[in-house]
């Protein structure tokens, strides 16, 4: 979890990741974000994010991030 911590600090150090819950659904997120976390968790974890997985639920929060890479890896 600190390592994706450490990715969304580097992408958005504006947004409170930790505490943050709805990060699509207020906007706070946006469609090139998004991308950029894709890249990104995608080089640092070995996965691959398909496009069925880039909804807004996997998006949401970081706890929702960190389960969908572990269940993509």
């Amino acid at each position: 979890m600190d390592k994706l911590l450490e990715i969304l600090k580097d992408i958005r150090p504006d947004v409170d990741f930790e505490n943050e819950k709805n990060l699509i659904g207020d906007s706070i997120l946006d469609s090139l974000d998004v991308m950029s976390i894709v890249s990104e968790i995608c080089d640092a974890f070995d996965i691959q994010v398909s496009p069925a997985d880039i909804v807004p639920a996997n998006f949401n929060s970081a706890e929702a991030m960190y389960k969908m890479i572990e269940r993509l890896k």
